[in-house]
């Protein structure tokens, strides 16, 4: 499991990142640490929305099946 989280310490936000029921903060971590943080969060929006993508021409592939099926359904 991977989570990021804003969370306020001290009038500083820091950004908690829970893995594995653990948290860590993104500001406390090195450099290539960070580098692959962001890697994950960018791959979980592209997943995100390539999931949303799949439902939208799931749909529409459904639609053009029930509007075949009417359309032969007519003759």
């Amino acid at each position: 499991m991977f989570n990021i989280n804003k969370s306020k310490m001290a009038k500083k936000e820091k950004t908690a990142i829970t893995i594995d029921e653990k948290e860590y903060f993104f500001e406390d971590l090195t450099k290539e640490q960070q580098i692959i943080v962001n890697h994950i969060s960018d791959l979980q929006r592209k997943i995100q929305s390539s999931e949303f993508n799949l439902q939208q021409l799931s749909f529409g592939k459904d639609a053009f099946v029930n509007a075949l099926k009417e359309a032969l359904e007519q003759e």
